[in-house]
């Protein structure tokens, strides 16, 4: 029989008891469960159960025979009792609603941004209501569609907005872990973390990222700043100057680098997360080394941080570079 919502409700009025009971309409109750069950890693909603037409009778007969058990107050794993990771997660955004995403450091871990955090308390962000469950931690938030999105059918913050969300709890170095293995993934993002300090200049990370990326209280990106100082590095390691923001064109194609020795073949590029951060920008700076590596040149990248902490060491390597590379005739 092929299932309907008509069929459904008449389901589980059949497994209330008031119309007797069938077991063909219990196996075809149990196959949309689990059917649905798969899909989430083991756990069902009572909400979305509703929306099937399996009303409160029949849950409470497979709560009885062992066939549902509850994880949170209207949430239940399907079959058995223990879940993944995966489980866990997905059963706490749907104990809090169909519109909850899973965020902060949990969406970390979901990405594998925060790879060694197992915090008691799964994090969870939705645009209403403060009803406390328990081993879930909620953050009220009503997120746009771009800060929001679906791995592995769990909800979940986007990249973005995760460490943005994970900059608000002040770990300086949870956040560059999660910068790090970001950029080592390559997960990127049309949104990036620029737009969202635009978006909210006053969210308690706020502080914390700019810091990380090189910009201003204001929101500016310090381009020229950023160019001016290794200038200023330049001169005082007494490195042969460079051109800035030459035109060039390497394999047939035409760039213009921020800084380039011409006779040696070398390119450094002024890489801050702000410029960089977006899926377009990332894809297109690889592109580039590409045609420059294939075309005899040598790319280097210094961050604004690098600079600004460690200029000795990022003068030294500059100079080793300059001088191994033979010089070539610039036609």
């Amino acid at each position: 029989m092929t299932a309907t919502p008509g069929n459904d409700f008449r389901i589980h009025r059949l497994i209330d008891g008031e119309y007797g009971s069938g077991r063909g309409a219990r196996v075809q109750t149990d196959a949309l469960i689990a059917e649905l069950a798969q899909r989430q890693h083991g756990v069902v909603a009572r909400w979305q159960l509703a929306k099937r037409g399996i009303g409160r009778g029949a849950i409470e007969v497979r709560l009885r025979r062992g066939s549902l058990h509850v994880i949170h107050r209207g949430v239940y794993a399907v079959g058995y009792r223990g879940l993944a990771t995966r489980g866990r997660w997905m059963a706490a955004a749907l104990a809090c609603g169909h519109d909850a995403v899973l965020s902060h450091r949990s969406a970390g871990r979901c990405w594998g941004l925060l790879r060694g955090y197992d915090g008691a308390a799964i994090e969870v962000s939705r645009p209403r209501g403060h009803g406390a469950r328990a081993g879930i931690e909620m953050h009220r938030v009503r997120l746009p569609a771009d800060e929001r999105t679906v791995v592995d059918e769990l909800p979940v913050t986007t990249v973005p907005r995760t460490i943005f969300d994970i900059a608000a709890c002040g770990d300086r170095r949870e956040v560059e872990r999660a910068f790090h293995e970001a950029e080592v993934q390559g997960l990127t993002d049309p949104l990036s973390l620029p737009d969202l300090l635009a978006r909210y200049p006053g969210h308690a990370g706020a502080p914390l990222l700019r810091d990380l990326l090189g910009i201003g209280p204001g929101g500016g990106a310090t381009d020229n700043d950023f160019e001016a100082a290794f200038a200023d590095l330049i001169e005082r390691h007494r490195l042969a100057r460079p051109r800035f923001n030459p035109d060039l064109v390497v394999g047939g194609r035409h760039f213009k680098p921020d800084c380039a020795w011409m006779e040696q073949r070398v390119v450094v590029e002024l890489d801050g997360r702000a410029v960089h951060g977006t899926r377009w920008a990332f894809e297109s700076d690889r592109e580039r080394d590409r045609v420059f590596a294939a075309n005899g040149w040598r790319v280097l990248r210094v961050t604004w941080r690098q600079l600004s902490e460690t200029p000795d060491a990022v003068a030294r390597d500059l100079s080793h570079v300059l001088n191994a590379i033979p010089v070539f005739a610039v036609t």
